[in-house]
């Protein structure tokens, strides 16, 4: 599809248009009301390796992650669209923003009723993570900041009212950071103070967009997402302890692979201790109450774990104690599987390749059901809804109560 010519990709995506029909149609507003309450938990959907339906990848999974419940949704977007989502690759786009307005798919999710996108966004001018590795030349530099900026005024402008809050950040910056993957080489100075302008150059965008743009009741941040927080803990050079202090971004995400060792009381000390110690290096960004560090990432591979119960438990459990701690998101990976090593799926997923909804789908679509009624009473009660703080102390019970060995509504043993 890579070398289709401007009609031929012009009338593939007229074709997928029409195939996602009125269905992707935007509701009016989320009426800042239920339906936009941060419920906390999530997961998304990215590098899609199978699919079920006649809709296209990104769509199939979104629709997915709807009815199990979930008003969350994190995508990527990115010049690899195509690959990443098996999506026509259409020369007529060639930003950031043409891609959430012009693609049929994306302009589709977009446009679904959920309340909260996590979105990694690399501008239309280099690779995977763009080009500040090397270094940002004057016009690389213009473009990251015009394309966030243009973005972000788009998502403000069009979803103007919606109730609609977008997380626009990045992948796993340590390994950004360290090309190789190979954690025990130390990133240069040049490097991190590359990172440090890549970083405040979005965050200023965003910052400057929201600023210029009338908007109501619609929100955009920015985040950077941290992995190799071990690392830095122990006294090496990572994002967390010689990048982040030097920034102003809204949010940090926690890739938190590093963190997932052990038993769950194990995995629980490891987490607060970890997320204690990225908080430590945020610098304060006045106008966001409350935590500002969250998972972008946790799962346990069945490959590893052995069977979906195990899976489901070990989750659960990792769930509930990033919940102790306060996190505003703990975004599962994934809907369905991204990684296929010698020909076998990892098993990160919440639908497997046979069409299979695993345990750990059914105990997040349980939380939502018990979540969101939780909140309608409170609401009912008191004439508003819970606080954050609030919720998410009635959130870790809510957890306990979806476990798939408790009857809904037995209280906890």
């Amino acid at each position: 599809m890579s070398n289709a010519t401007p009609w031929r990709s012009a009338l593939v995506l007229t074709v997928t248009a029409l195939l996602i029909g009125l269905t992707a149609a935007p509701r009016p507003s989320l009426a800042a009301d239920t339906e936009a309450y941060n419920y906390l938990l999530g997961t998304q959907t990215i590098g899609v390796t199978y699919a079920f339906t006649d809709d296209t990848r990104l769509v199939e999974t979104a629709r997915a992650i709807l009815e199990m419940g979930s008003n969350v949704l994190k995508i990527s977007m990115s010049p690899n669209y195509h690959e990443l989502y098996d999506l026509p690759k259409s020369d007529a786009i060639d930003s950031l923003t043409e891609l959430a307005r012009d693609d049929p798919s994306f302009k589709a999710v977009l446009d679904m009723p959920f309340a909260h996108y996590h979105i990694w966004v690399y501008p239309f001018y280099g690779g995977k993570g763009g080009s500040w590795q090397d270094g940002l030349s004057e016009e690389e530099r213009k473009s990251e900041r015009r394309q966030i900026y243009e973005l972000t005024r788009y998502l403000l402008t069009t979803y103007s009212g919606t109730g609609k809050t977008f997380y626009l950040g990045h992948w796993e910056g340590d390994w950004h950071l360290r090309p190789d993957f190979n954690w025990r080489n130390d990133p240069s100075p040049e490097l991190l103070q590359r990172m440090v302008d890549w970083l405040n150059i979005r965050q200023q965008a965003v910052d400057d967009a929201k600023r210029d743009t009338p908007h109501q009741n619609v929100q955009v941040y920015h985040y950077t997402e941290v992995n190799l927080v071990r690392v830095a803990m122990n006294g090496g050079v990572a994002l967390a302890n010689s990048v982040l202090p030097n920034t102003n971004v809204d949010f940090v995400s926690y890739s938190c692979y590093d963190s997932l060792a052990g038993s769950p009381d194990a995995i629980k000390q490891r987490l607060f201790a970890a997320l204690d110690y990225i908080e430590s290096k945020l610098p304060p960004r006045p106008g966001i109450p409350g935590k500002r560090v969250y998972i972008g990432e946790y799962g346990f591979p069945l490959i590893h774990v052995k069977t979906p119960e195990k899976q489901e438990r070990l989750s659960r459990a990792f769930a509930r104690a990033a919940l102790e701690w306060g996190c505003p998101f703990v975004l599962y990976w994934e809907m369905y599987c991204n990684e296929i090593r010698d020909g076998v799926h990892m098993g990160l997923w919440m639908i497997d390749v046979k069409g299979e909804k695993q345990p750990i789908y059914y105990t997040h679509q349980r939380y939502y059901k018990l979540a969101k009624q939780w909140v309608a009473d409170f609401k009912e009660r008191s004439g508003k809804l819970p606080t954050p703080d609030e919720f998410r102390k009635a959130a870790v019970g809510l957890l306990d109560e979806a476990a798939p060995d408790r009857q809904v509504g037995e209280p906890p043993s």
